[in-house]
């Protein structure tokens, strides 16, 4: 393992700073991205399609990523989480658009509700430093 600090990043997130965590936290060779949702120019974007929300917020996990030199090409692991049943289809296909060529390893999970009701999708990423050649 590359001796990596740990390095904590935060983003502009309205929850970070009242619920006590960080946008991403780079560990050793692994950075993993908080929860996101369709987060834009500080403010959250409901009213698109969860196909648009998964878009959005996988693009604030891989812009979070790029802070750390890293992109969609290092995430070995997500996460998404939909609110109906009906709109896995649409998120799966997000998710093979930005990371079909990677393929990491994947959950999708339906649950009963995010944090704001008009709220669709929420995703997580972890990525991997791979070592210099």
């Amino acid at each position: 393992m590359t001796d990596f600090p740990t390095v904590r990043m935060n983003g502009n997130g309205p929850w970070e700073e009242q619920f006590g965590f960080s946008r991403a936290v780079a560990a050793g060779d692994f950075v993993f991205v908080s929860g996101c949702t369709a987060w834009d120019d500080g403010r959250v974007l409901f009213e698109g399609s969860p196909a648009e929300q998964a878009r959005a917020a996988f693009g604030v996990a891989v812009a979070s990523l790029a802070r750390y030199g890293l992109g969609a090409a290092d995430v070995v692991r997500t996460r998404m989480y939909v609110t109906h049943a009906r709109d896995v289809e649409d998120v799966g296909r997000v998710h093979k658009e930005l990371f079909g060529a990677v393929r990491p390893a994947a959950t999708i999970v339906v649950v009963s509700a995010l944090l704001d009701s008009r709220m669709a999708v929420e995703v997580e990423v972890e990525a991997y430093r791979r070592k210099a050649q």
